[in-house]
């Protein structure tokens, strides 16, 4: 990746956490809850999610840069979902998925070419590089901002 596409993927990387906490602004409980028409997560269990995706992600990085060739293990998503409790309050968690986002990008801020080419394996893509991490992760908190604007957009659902 060239370096001016990394500054620009960092920019979007950084401001992921500010995009997500604006989709929120007045948010109800209600509409915290609401269930997506298609298949998907409610705002309360995307903003769950991104915690964990974060943190998940953030060690994944951190591999990729101090091990020999690591090996990336998948995580199922829906099983954290399910057993983790996203019906609890999101306060902590998009205070969480902030900061760990703010706290990577200043790490990325500082690798070297040689630290970006750095990489390993992932259990179910193969190879996998730090680049290949960031391309994944840059824009991840934009795409679920837009699902909670999404949601909160469309009329509630009688039952």
């Amino acid at each position: 990746m060239e370096p001016q596409e990394r500054r620009r993927l960092i920019h979007l990387y950084k401001a992921g956490g500010e995009t997500v906490a604006e989709a929120l602004v007045g948010i109800s409980e209600t509409e915290l809850d609401a269930q997506p028409i298609f298949a998907g997560w409610s705002p309360r269990q995307i903003v769950h999610h991104l915690a964990d995706s974060e943190t998940t992600s953030a060690i994944r990085l951190r591999r990729l840069l101090v091990e020999h060739k690591p090996v990336i293990d998948a995580y199922d998503e829906a099983e954290f979902a399910r057993r983790l409790h996203y019906d609890r309050p999101i306060a902590l968690d998009l205070a969480l998925f902030g900061a760990v986002r703010l706290a990577t990008a200043e790490l990325l801020e500082c690798l070297s070419d040689t630290e970006w080419c750095r990489g390993g394996s992932h259990s179910d893509s193969g190879s996998y590089s730090v680049d290949d991490w960031f391309r994944i992760y840059a824009a991840h908190g934009h795409e679920h901002a837009e699902q909670i604007r999404e949601a909160r957009r469309r009329p509630p659902i009688c039952r």
